[in-house]
């Protein structure tokens, strides 16, 4: 992925920043706001590292998959239900309609 799906979607990435770094807080993310420069500094700050180390793992961490909130169109959507199905009980269908849920409704 590129920054600026992380900048244009930033709220969207809390929960992949938090899953990256459990250390980060919500408050620090809110006044970020998008900023490269400001979360390269924030990434360095809390792992102690250097900005340039803290860059690059920034990089490798944008290598990564989209959230699937970020990108709405039928082949990501579904790609991003193939992966679900590691969460799907045995005998089941991640494809399957969820209405017996309850979240289905019209």
């Amino acid at each position: 992925m590129k920054w600026h799906h992380v900048q244009e979607n930033w709220a969207a990435f809390y929960d992949a920043i938090l899953d990256r770094w459990p250390e980060a807080d919500e408050a620090d993310l809110d006044e970020i706001d998008g900023d490269q420069k400001a979360f390269v500094g924030y990434i360095a700050e809390l792992t102690e590292q250097e900005p340039g180390d803290a860059r690059e793992e920034i990089r490798e961490w944008l290598a990564g998959e989209l959230p699937s909130d970020v990108v709405m169109d039928p082949h990501h959507d579904n790609h991003s239900i193939q992966l679900s199905a590691k969460y799907v009980g045995e005998g089941e269908d991640e494809y399957d309609d969820d209405a017996r849920f309850g979240d289905d409704r019209p």
